[in-house]
């Protein structure tokens, strides 16, 4: 705005400047006089603006003439393109005159124009390596894809414009939902320039979506060797390659195979809760209880987790309440004020009936972090007790419309996810979820660690378990103690919500 106003104004200056000079020489009666030889010539007014404009085209002539004499004696001289530099040169200005135009209506949004631009800086340059990649854009800013397409097929034939072309071309499959045509693009784009952290990001949650984990862990290796990743941060992200890697080796039936993903997992993170986790589950196939509890207690020391939990239990199936709680005595000690290992012991007792000793576990939880889970807990411990229908309603009551606690949260987009998984569901990204408390905004998945009382005991091959609904909402309340039904008050506290 203000811009167009400094021009308004000195478009009237201008103006003004020559009215009053046009004024200024009809006001001179006499005119120009000027002598030359003895010759003496007497101009007017206008005759003298006349002559003044003339003789400023006589020298512009006359400096263009010798120019091309320049140019002629040169091409003499043996410069064989000097004449054609000489005509070429004002197609040159007028060009790149024109490409900087372009380059402003693009910056400006105005794609149209800006491929109006591009075509005569085409035309007057012959430079499509600097043309075509403006005019893709453009075409792709005012939704013309053929056009783009063709454009970005042109800087192909280029080397130097090569690599930009694929990333155009892959661009436009990502958002044509093509993913398999561009991978394949990505991975041209990858041999071309290695070194580009854009591209080999892309080519990496590319070969992630795909279940491409081998490729996806040599992928992560070339930004490694060029750079472009942290070490320590390599390290994780391999560990989470590997661990899908085991996944899907599970869902496909080489259990072997996955059991060394798992472990190769564990050792490149060792506090990655779902590695340590599985690789427990494989020490514990192998015949290892002791390297598994070693995995879970490193993890756990770290970050105390329900699925870390339910990993320790299953390493010994069989044991008594009161040898379970000894066992898993060893794994409070890491971290005895952390609210998961406060949940962990009074689930604990609460299986081995020993209510009072589940209270003393929990202490004030439900009251400093009221979320569903310790909340359903309180409500057990008072049915075990023997607490009035009304205090053990009163508590699911308010486990119905608490927090559901940490949760699976991508860091990226804020999905809430049920499960752990290498890659986010909803936007795709590798490893950016963390065990964290979920905004009350965003979508609540279910999952076994999300059920209102966790199955952190493990499963046994005898288990005691009691659901029941209160108008259409699920309230899951599951205790299993290790043995027979043992714990009948603990597994009956969700129907006192009828």
């Amino acid at each position: 705005m203000l811009v167009s106003l400094i021009k308004f104004l000195l478009f009237v200056a201008i103006v003004a400047g020559l009215v009053y000079g046009a004024e200024f020489l009809l006001n001179q009666g006499e005119g120009l006089r000027i002598a030359v030889a003895n010759t003496e010539f007497t101009l007017g007014p206008i005759q003298t603006v006349i002559a003044v404009v003339a003789l400023l085209v006589t020298v512009w002539v006359v400096l263009r003439l010798l120019g091309l004499l320049v140019a002629v004696l040169r091409f003499l001289a043996g410069d064989e393109t000097a004449i054609t530099r000489f005509f070429a040169r004002n197609r040159e200005r007028r060009g790149f005159k024109a490409l900087s135009e372009a380059f402003t209506a693009l910056a400006a949004g105005e794609g149209s124009e800006a491929m109006t631009k591009a075509g005569k800086a085409e035309r007057l340059l012959r430079r499509p390596d600097l043309t075509n990649l403006i005019r893709a854009q453009a075409a792709e800013m005012s939704g013309d894809r053929l056009k783009a397409t063709e454009a970005y097929k042109n800087l192909l034939s280029d080397d130097r414009t090569r690599f930009v072309g694929v990333r155009g071309l892959m661009k436009q499959k990502l958002a044509e939902g093509d993913t398999v045509t561009a991978l394949k693009l990505a991975e041209k784009a990858f041999v071309l320039k290695p070194r580009h952290s854009g591209n080999s990001d892309m080519l990496l949650q590319l070969q992630a979506q795909t279940a491409n984990w081998k490729g996806a862990r040599k992928t992560l290796g070339a930004k490694l060797k060029y750079g472009s990743v942290p070490r320590d941060l390599h390290k994780r992200r391999d560990a989470v390659l590997a661990l899908a890697d085991a996944q899907a080796r599970i869902a496909s039936g080489d259990i072997d195979m996955a059991n060394d993903e798992a472990i190769e997992a564990v050792r490149l993170s060792p506090t990655l809760v779902p590695a340590a986790a599985m690789a427990a589950r494989a020490y514990v196939a192998m015949g290892k209880p002791r390297n598994a509890a070693q995995a879970i207690k490193t993890a756990w020391a770290h970050e105390p987790h329900p699925d870390l939990a339910a990993a320790f239990a299953e390493i010994v199936p069989g044991e008594t309440p009161a040898a379970r709680i000894r066992r898993f005595g060893t794994l409070a000690t890491l971290k005895p004020s952390h609210p998961e290992t406060k949940m962990l012991m009074a689930e604990l007792e609460i299986a081995a009936e020993n209510f009072p000793g589940a209270r003393k576990a929990l202490g004030d939880l439900a009251e400093t972090m009221p979320t569903a889970r310790t909340l359903t807990l309180m409500a057990a411990i008072e049915r075990g007790e023997g607490g009035s229908d009304t205090t053990v309603k009163a508590w699911l009551a308010k486990a119905l419309t608490a927090s559901r606690g940490p949760q699976w949260v991508c860091e990226n987009c804020g999905q809430v996810h049920g499960a752990w998984s290498p890659i986010c569901g909803n936007c795709s990204a590798v490893d950016t979820l963390s065990w964290k408390e979920a905004p009350e905004s965003a979508a609540v998945s279910d999952g076994p660690a999300m059920a209102m009382l966790p199955l952190i005991v493990g499963a046994l091959d005898d288990k005691t378990a009691a659901e029941d609904d209160d108008s259409g909402a699920d309230v899951e309340a599951e205790v299993v103690p290790p043995g027979a039904a043992e714990a009948p008050a603990a597994a009956e506290m969700a129907k006192a919500a009828n």
